[in-house]
């Protein structure tokens, strides 16, 4: 499998570069590679790149999107951070990738027991990760399935995966409210945004299509409040 070109970058829309994550997982979560030469690739990208999708991740080493989705080199940008927080930085890398490299598609990819997450339920304060940790309250806030506040903490599971839903479809609405320029990408029709998860269990990738694919019709909804 070649790397992609400008030309097969073009092309591609963003529910078909959704489509190839979807294929790529499939192919992770079977155990089977696409035919890759990566050193003929790293040649063929070495004049430029046209990666077709954007992942933000988060750090943890069991979730890479490269292997998880199955993309060889210069398939996809890969933005990682504890949490797959949202922060100025971030929606500047992802306006760089879809403005000016030509991405099709953004995907904010959260995953199952993440350890992030459990340090955001539990509170946890130490050195900078404290204010990196202080962005991911808001969704601890307001997951209210759970009201005993003696269950509501990183000791359970099902609190901890609403908490990290609720932070993947807060980082999507976040990219659309906090970035113009990927906004006005999206209601042109030239890119979507969408989040998913990460099962560390079964390798699947959920992604949150129905509820939180962002598109031209969305934006339009979200801006009429």
């Amino acid at each position: 499998m070649k790397a992609h070109t400008k030309e097969t970058q073009s092309s591609t829309t963003p529910q078909r570069a959704l489509e190839l994550l979807r294929e790529g997982n499939a192919r992770f979560v079977n155990n089977l590679k696409a035919n890759r030469d990566l050193l003929a690739q790293a040649n063929e990208t070495r004049e430029g790149q046209w990666p077709f999708a954007t992942v933000l991740s988060c750090i943890d080493s069991r979730t890479s999107a490269e292997l998880i989705f199955d993309q060889g080199l210069g398939d996809i940008f890969s933005i990682r951070i504890a949490g797959n927080i949202i922060n100025t930085d971030i929606l500047g890398s992802m306006e760089f990738a879809c403005n000016v490299a030509g991405s099709k598609l953004l995907v904010v990819l959260g995953h199952t027991s993440c350890g992030a997450i459990k340090g955001a339920c539990d509170h946890v304060e130490m050195g900078n990760l404290t204010e990196l940790l202080a962005k991911l309250q808001p969704a601890v806030y307001q997951e209210r399935t759970v009201l005993d506040p003696a269950e509501r903490n990183a000791k359970n599971r099902p609190f901890v995966e609403n908490v990290a839903r609720i932070n993947v479809l807060r980082s999507v609405k976040a990219v659309v409210e906090r970035s113009f320029l990927l906004e006005q990408a999206i209601e042109d029709g030239k890119i979507a945004v969408v989040g998913g998860m990460h099962n560390l269990d079964t390798g699947i990738v959920e992604f949150y299509e129905d509820a939180n694919v962002f598109t031209r019709e969305d934006v339009k909804r979200l801006r009429a409040g």
